[in-house]
C-alpha cells in the first residue's frame, strides 16, 4: 500500500512537472534537462519508466492539451496530500517554471491554478520560497479552464543522457 502511495505521489510530481513545462506551449531544452536530472538522480524513480510515463503524457497533451491540464488540476484538487507532499508539488512547479530562465505569465498563472487547489498555507510556501510572494498574489479566474492552443505539438522526451 505504501508503495502504491509513493508511486501515486511520484506520478503526481511528474505530472506536475510536465504540466508546468508544457503550459506555456513550449518545452525548452533546459526543462528537459530538469526532468532528466530529477528522474536520474532520485532513487524513488528507479523502478519507474519515467521516460515512457512522460511521453504518454506528451501524447495526451498533443491530443488534447486543455483536457490534460484540466484533468491534472482536478487531480490536484482531489488529492489527499499532506503538507510536505503539497510543498513538494509547489517546489517542483517552481523548479519547472524557472528551468529555462524565462518566467512566462502563462506559467505563473498555471502555478496559481495549482496553488489554489492545494490547502497549504501561503506562510508554509513563503518559509521555503520567500522570494515567490508574487506567485501567491491573487489572480482573477484561477478556476477557469487552462487556455491551450490546439495546434501546439511536442516531440517525445529522451531521459537518458545523450
Amino acid at each position: 500500500m505504501a508503495e502504491l502511495v509513493l508511486i501515486n505521489i511520484i506520478g503526481n510530481e511528474n505530472k506536475c512537472i510536465i504540466s508546468c513545462i508544457a503550459c506555456d506551449g513550449d518545452i525548452a531544452p533546459e526543462e528537459v534537462d530538469l526532468v532528466r536530472n530529477l528522474s536520474t538522480s532520485n532513487d524513488a524513480f528507479k523502478d519507474l519508466d519515467v521516460e515512457k510515463l512522460l511521453n504518454n503524457w506528451i501524447d495526451e497533451i498533443n491530443s488534447n492539451g486543455k483536457a490534460f491540464l484540466s484533468a491534472y488540476l482536478s487531480e490536484v484538487a482531489n488529492s489527499k496530500l499532506n503538507e510536505e507532499e503539497q510543498l513538494e508539488i509547489i517546489n517542483l512547479a517552481i523548479l519547472a517554471i524557472e528551468a529555462d530562465n524565462r518566467i512566462e505569465y502563462s506559467e505563473v498563472k498555471f502555478f496559481k491554478k495549482i496553488r489554489f487547489r492545494l490547502p497549504i498555507k501561503d506562510d508554509a510556501i513563503l518559509a521555503v520560497h520567500p522570494d515567490k510572494e508574487d506567485f501567491l498574489l491573487p489572480d482573477i479566474r484561477v478556476m477557469d479552464e487552462p487556455i491551450w492552443d490546439d495546434l501546439t505539438q511536442f516531440v517525445q522526451i529522451t531521459i537518458d543522457k545523450i
